[in-house]
């Protein structure tokens, strides 16, 4: 998997054994003693490349062996990460300015099952909004299903009163 990080500082590459799938373990994973990695690949759930960037809510952008999810309306099976559906072109796009970096250098790196970082020289600002409520330019409101449960949260911030949290 290619980690394209976005920060301008390297991601701490972890190195794990492999344990037994064991009552035990599974226990463990449970309580959060241990965390469950697949393997770089083909057919890793996050496809070939991430996009990683500071947040305080681990989300990222990845690409997808499941390209026909972005054929559906809903697209809400990444736990909070973000499926890009052209990850070359996303590369090719936040690399022009990094070097020595064209399309099929790219599309080797992303290619493989080994771990490889590339560290962007400057940041680059990533916004990630979610709403549940849009007005398009015409003033008409559309309203969407709350997948986070923001909303049940914001509404008991707000029923507290002033001053309100930021």
């Amino acid at each position: 998997m290619a980690r394209i990080t976005c920060d301008g500082a390297s991601e701490p590459e972890v190195q794990a054994e492999p344990l037994e799938a064991s009552r035990a373990n599974l226990d463990k994973v449970a309580a959060g003693a241990l965390k469950v990695r697949q393997k770089p690949g083909p057919t890793n759930a996050l496809g070939l490349v991430k996009f990683s960037f500071p947040n305080t809510s681990n989300i990222y952008l990845h690409s997808t062996p499941s390209k026909g999810l972005f054929n559906r309306d809903r697209r809400d099976f990444s736990h909070g990460c973000i499926r890009v559906q052209d990850p070359q072109k996303l590369a090719e796009w936040v690399l022009a300015d990094n070097g020595d970096w064209p399309r099929e250098r790219i599309a080797q790196m992303m290619d493989g099952t080994a771990t490889k970082s590339i560290n962007i020289k400057k940041p680059i600002p990533v916004y990630i909004l979610y709403s549940t409520v849009m007005a398009d330019p015409d003033g008409k409101i559309s309203f969407f299903e709350d997948i986070y449960g923001h909303d049940r949260t914001l509404q008991v911030l707000l029923a507290r009163g002033f001053p309100y949290p930021r």
